[in-house]
């Protein structure tokens, strides 16, 4: 994991190949698309790059417009559309052969107190009672018969579900599910005193196990050969301060599902109570039909 998480840090390492275009890789894996939530913190890293450091980003919007092809490099083109007095905002438009692939803005703010208040924190058992996710996925694989094409990839991101779901036998069950995270390294070793790169691994992150949210009450499983599923928008908000190398519970629903499309909401909470950032992705869920 420590290596996979080595490998994250290197991808969010952008290439500055000119004012304002950077350049991202994504590293050999079995997946024929792009993560999208890599694209989403790259896009991240590339726009911090170009605000005054006193400006910590506190919401990002996107549309993934194509699939990326994980073999070729996305270029980064970052427009400074204004500084202002207390925001900033920028806009990052990921391409590949020339063609966009991913549109999204991002809003800074200096720190500044106000009112403040937020739902509580979910009951739920420590990270420390329950089993690493991978693990977890690893015994299922090596006990089933039938072997997936693809599974889910939690390493660079240490994950432990309250209460797991079965990708490769679903049950119906409310659309809801909680999750312990945090990064597989200790980031004060690598870049100390740099909020912003705690804030591109959460919303990396964040694309983890979010859209399966809106399959639940249908036992339907992200791994069906039959699902075509893919994000088509995802947003997140940052309230607090936090630590991605230390535990977040990530609390996720999902109110609506219709015309193909699940609607999946999150909020990270910090093991004192404090709800840290938010998060919404509305997710293409197209069932093909089964020609077999």
């Amino acid at each position: 994991m420590k290596q996979a998480f080595d490998e994250l840090l290197d991808i969010l390492n952008l290439e500055k190949i000119d004012e304002c275009l950077y350049r991202g890789i994504t590293p050999q894996t079995h997946n024929r698309r792009v993560f999208g939530g890599q694209v989403f913190a790259q896009a991240m890293r590339a726009a911090q790059d170009t605000v005054v450091q006193e400006r910590m980003i506190h919401s990002q919007q996107a549309y993934f417009l194509r699939p990326g092809d994980p073999s070729i490099p996305i270029i980064y083109a970052v427009d400074k559309i204004r500084d202002g007095g207390s925001f900033t905002t920028r806009r990052v438009v990921a391409s590949q052969r020339g063609k966009a692939i991913f549109s999204t803005s991002l809003s800074f703010q200096v720190s500044e107190p106000g009112l403040s208040h937020q739902l509580e924190m979910p009951d739920c058992p420590p990270p420390e009672d329950l089993e690493d996710d991978y693990e977890r996925w690893s015994k299922l694989l090596s006990e089933s018969k039938s072997k997936p094409k693809s599974h889910p990839s939690l390493k660079p991101i240490e994950m432990r579900s309250v209460d797991p779901i079965n990708y490769l036998d679903p049950e119906v069950r409310p659309p809801s599910q909680y999750i312990w995270l945090r990064a597989c390294g200790n980031l004060d070793a690598m870049e100390p005193n740099d909020p912003s790169l705690h804030h591109a691994i959460l919303a990396y992150a964040s694309d983890f196990s979010l859209m399966s949210t809106s399959l639940l009450p249908h036992g339907q499983s992200i791994l069906d050969p039959n699902l075509q599923p893919a994000s088509l928008d995802h947003s997140i908000w940052f309230h607090d301060d936090f630590r991605i190398d230390e535990w977040l519970l990530y609390a996720m629903d999902s109110p609506r599902a219709s015309h193909a499309r699940g609607l999946n909401r999150g909020s990270f909470f910090h093991r004192d109570g404090r709800l840290v950032a938010s998060t919404i992705q509305e997710g293409l869920i197209r069932l093909r039909e089964d020609k077999g």
